[in-house]
């Protein structure tokens, strides 16, 4: 009985070097916060991103170092090495079911960009090339595509009349297409990928769906067989242009053929989708509808009672338009401008494309690469008679559905369109117009995907908000409008979230030290005399700073209502700023205005999880010392279990 005293002093004494031991651990773990180094300053940041992005990793063998870049550069060295006689064969068959459509697709593209029909081929051999060896996607199929080419159609001619000067029209497209390269070029070398991010994925679909519907309508100029079309892309003015033109110019033998043919076309598209096997058939119909549309107008001489005909598409290899290229002049500016839109769209659609497959095969795309690849392709292209290249959607898919194994398809493919540049231009004079517009017409349900816009109407209203304010503002008013109106959108949203951010009310889960939000988890419980907030925003800057801080003193206030009772529940204050990854003067102001709001109310600020660089500004401004080292902890955890021992100040009462 005598030794209980004992016993029960040496308890106390233990409990106390338990205590004592997790009070300099805590000490311990706030020093390595707060004595960590000096984070890299702006220009050693800028430095090593730059050296990163043009210089390869060093190595001790300086010629494992050259091949490493070369291969970075030209992936072909890497994947050629392995590439086998079966794969060759894939790839054969998936290349020559590509070009079957290509020929047709590019000569209807061209004819969308108001352009000679040859300009569209020429579009698909040289930039394929390029591309594979350059290019990092297996799948994806190189050429012009709708939406780049309805770009070019709307935007060039307010710059030269197509119809009026052909020849300075086709000029400052080849200019556009080097503008455009050079952008993409630029964009991958000093990898400024975010800047094609600006047009969100939702931001796209009301793009494409809005294009889709414009490039639509301008096909009723080819299906009705009209000579005089206006030259506008807004929905009103084109069909004012078709109810105007439609009871003067209208043949019906236009009309009865481009439909039949696009009934066609249609029907074979859905037998590609319902039965795996015959994905071919979707594939060769293009062509096959050319053929047979071409035979049907030679042997009836249609064109002779008012079919309208594609005439002479002028044949060869591409031909130099290095010295058609336009840089003096008063559209220089203008140029660069149509160049830039046209790179960010081609980006955007040939990374979506790419990434979208290389998903399916399991592997990862690197985008700058793809923004190099492509950007030395459509330079190239602009020196070989090309317009803007990039990754079709529809050609990919098929390419893919045939078993392509490497970009050897796109080779195989440019190839095939070369030989028919070479030996069959001549037997398509016959080809009527119409047929052009049906394939065009027949390749836009892909680009409307209505259940993507109903899945971002279920997900984020104000995604969806981009989504419509791009397809409204291609629709109704240009191109440029709706990119604009997406834009603005997009960044109003970003805008609101950091103009304001939520302030989190935090609270221990049950049975861990884990601190969460209140009003996600409702069995969370907060500790008496003790207000937990976190800070939800990557910045605390001059946009939020006041926000934020009238924010936590509305939390502070809650606890009883009013400001001066507010210290009779809340003693300490504790600031999770795990989420703030920087902060300016403004906000280390607005830090330093609550702290002295909180002193007068007698009540404690603690921080948690202070950032390199907000750490770093805390101590340069000596907010540090006014609150305390003791009041700034790694965790939420170690916060409060700091609060209620009995060393802190203000803990007496909690």
């Amino acid at each position: 009985m005598g030794s209980l005293p004992n016993e029960t002093f040496s308890g106390v004494e233990h409990r106390q070097q338990q205590i004592d031991l997790e009070d300099s651990s805590r000490t311990e773990r706030t020093q390595w916060l707060i004595n960590s180094p000096e984070p890299p300053t702006l220009w050693q940041e800028l430095v090593s991103a730059a050296r990163g992005s043009l210089l390869p990793r060093r190595t001790n063998n300086s010629s494992s170092s050259a091949m490493s870049f070369l291969q970075g550069l030209f992936p072909v060295l890497s994947w050629g090495r392995t590439y086998t006689a079966s794969k060759f064969k894939d790839d054969l068959m998936a290349g020559l079911t590509l070009a079957s459509l290509s020929i047709p697709q590019s000569i209807g593209y061209a004819n969308l960009a108001k352009l000679d029909p040859q300009y569209g081929l020429y579009t698909s051999v040289v930039p394929p090339l390029i591309y594979a060896l350059m290019g990092s996607s297996r799948e994806i199929a190189i050429g012009p595509v709708a939406v780049v080419s309805m770009l070019l159609s709307s935007m060039v001619p307010n710059m030269v009349d197509p119809e009026a000067d052909p020849t300075g029209y086709r000029r400052l497209v080849f200019t556009v297409t080097f503008f455009a390269g050079t952008f993409q070029a630029i964009f991958g070398l000093f990898r400024l990928g975010f800047i094609v991010d600006f047009l969100s994925h939702a931001a796209i679909v009301g793009f494409m769906a809005g294009a889709a519907i414009v490039i639509g309508l301008q096909q009723l100029k080819g299906l009705f067989g009209m000579s005089h079309f206006t030259t506008k892309t807004d929905v009103v003015s084109v069909l004012g242009s078709v109810f105007k033109s439609v009871p003067h110019e209208w043949y019906p033998l236009n009309f009865v053929l481009g439909c039949s043919f696009l009934v066609f076309l249609l029907a074979a598209r859905f037998i590609g989708r319902r039965n795996k096997k015959l994905f071919w058939f979707p594939a060769i119909a293009p062509l096959l509808s050319v053929i047979l549309s071409t035979l049907i107008v030679y042997l009836s001489k249609a064109d002779k009672h008012g079919v309208k005909i594609v005439k002479h598409i002028k044949g060869g290899l591409n031909p130099s338009s290095l010295h058609q290229l336009q840089f003096k002049g008063p559209h220089v500016a203008e140029s660069a401008k149509v160049g830039l839109i046209s790179a960010v769209i081609a980006l955007t659609e040939a990374i979506a494309v790419g990434r979208s497959f290389a998903a399916i095969k399991g592997y990862h795309l690197d985008g700058n690469k793809e923004m190099m690849a492509m950007g030395f392709m459509n330079l190239a292209g602009s020196l070989t008679s090309c317009y803007v290249a990039t990754g079709s959607f529809s050609r990919t898919a098929v390419n893919f559905s045939a078993g392509c194994q490497t970009v050897v398809s796109n080779i195989v493919m440019a190839i095939t369109v070369l030989l028919a540049l070479e030996l069959f231009t001549r037997l398509l004079y016959y080809t009527p117009v119409a047929i052009l517009a049906s394939i065009i017409l027949s390749a836009l349900p892909g680009l409307i995907d209505i259940n993507e816009a109903y899945y971002i109407w279920k997900v984020d209203k104000l995604d969806f908000l981009a989504c419509i304010g791009a397809f409204l503002g291609v629709l109704f008013a240009s191109v440029e409008i709706g990119l604009l109106a997406a834009v603005t959108i997009s960044f109003a949203k970003i805008l609101l979230n950091s103009i304001r951010p939520a302030v989190e009310l935090l609270g221990r889960l049950p049975r861990t030290d884990m601190f969460c939000e209140v009003d996600q988890y409702p069995m969370a419980i907060k500790t008496p005399g003790i207000l937990t907030l976190r800070v939800n925003s990557g910045l605390l800057c001059f946009a939020n700073a006041n926000f934020l801080r009238e924010r936590v003193m509305r939390y502070v206030k809650d606890g009883n209502g009013t400001e001066e009772t507010a210290k009779d529940t809340v003693q300490i204050l504790i600031i999770d700023m795990s989420n703030v990854i920087n902060i300016d003067t403004s906000g280390i102001l607005a830090l330093e205005e609550l702290h002295k709001k909180l002193v007068s109310l007698d009540i404690n600020l603690a921080t948690v999880n202070l950032r390199w660089q907000v750490i770093h500004k805390l101590k340069l401004t000596k907010f540090v010392e006014k609150i305390g080292r003791e009041w700034i902890f790694l965790s939420v955890a170690e916060a409060v279990d700091a609060c209620l021992a009995s060393k802190l100040p203000s803990t007496t009462n909690c």
